[in-house]
């Protein structure tokens, strides 16, 4: 095994991890402020994705597409939290799961109506497409690189808000005690709106980025709805700081270790069944870690303390 194709693993995590933090860290800000279950979120990565494919077919450019993306899942949280969300948050959880899961199913069949069953692929910017080469004498897809890049960027701009603004202060302030804030003359109504088309613009932004490495399905959101739960479980509810270290933890452990475990299980069990057994424990590798991290820290690594 050579070192430059465990960089490549290793890059290739980075870029997943940085994907499911920019779904995991509108979930966690959502939950956090709203203490919301929203089983919707992916529904979101999906409007995101069909939204940037769908513009980008019709103007030919990847960055309106993008754009649309983000005003598309913007919306789309907007007008669900007004709608349907702002009902619920004086119900029990159950209701909210309920809830939340019909909004799946109503975001999956309206998509299918729209566009049809079969998928859309959209094609990477030219400016973004090709490879770069790196040090350890490998090529990389800069559009991966770019993926690495725009995460880092939004975790940056994420915690601005959330430390250096107004905004940030009172959604600080709604997490800790929304009673408070709300008798101090902050609309918190409004709030709980931004916060959620925030987060859905988020989650709009990963499945438009993620749509030009695979094509652009209804359920797409699903699968990767998972893994952001286990994503903030693992980092801690509400915190983005536990979010962002939670999800390249999954990214990079995901990764690696469908890439380490059948070559490991090989050497014993011969390439058939090492690659069989390895590619199974690879599979629940995350699942484990998340109960040994909990059993350890059962509010996760950075839990959010009232």
């Amino acid at each position: 095994m050579s070192i430059a194709l465990l960089l490549e693993q290793l890059l290739n995590g980075l870029q997943f991890g940085v994907m499911l933090f920019l779904m995991a860290a509108g979930l966690t800000l959502i939950f956090g402020v709203m203490g919301l279950i929203n089983l919707a979120h992916g529904s979101l990565y999906m409007i995101g994705a069909f939204a940037c494919a769908a513009v980008a077919a019709a103007t030919g450019s990847f960055w309106i597409g993008l754009a649309a993306s983000l005003a598309a899942a913007a919306a789309a949280g907007a007008l669900v939290e007004i709608l349907v969300v702002r009902r619920l948050y004086e119900r029990d959880h159950l209701d909210q799961v309920l809830a939340t899961f019909a909004l799946i199913l109503i975001f999956s069949e309206g998509t299918r109506w729209l566009f049809g069953s079969f998928p859309l692929y959209l094609d990477i910017p030219p400016q973004l497409s090709g490879a770069v080469e790196l040090p350890g004498g490998f090529s990389y897809p800069l559009y991966r690189l770019a993926i690495i890049g725009v995460g880092i960027a939004v975790a940056v701009g994420l915690y601005w808000l959330i430390a250096r603004t107004r905004l940030g202060m009172r959604i600080r302030a709604g997490e800790s005690d929304r009673e408070m804030i709300a008798a101090l003359g902050v609309d918190i109504r409004t709030l709980y709106t931004i916060v959620f088309a925030l987060g859905a613009a988020l989650a709009g932004l990963a499945g438009a980025l993620v749509g030009a490495l695979q094509s652009v399905q209804v359920g797409m959101g699903e699968p990767v709805l998972i893994l952001a739960f286990v994503v903030i479980v693992i980092g801690g509810i509400g915190s983005i700081k536990g979010a962002l270290v939670g999800a390249l933890l999954v990214g990079l452990i995901d990764t690696l270790g469908r890439f380490l475990l059948p070559k490991l299980f090989s050497l014993f069990l011969g390439p058939s069944d090492g690659a069989t057994v390895g590619a199974a424990l690879a599979s629940m590798l995350i699942y484990v870690v998340m109960a040994l991290i909990l059993a350890v820290r059962p509010k996760g690594l950075f839990a959010v303390t009232a």
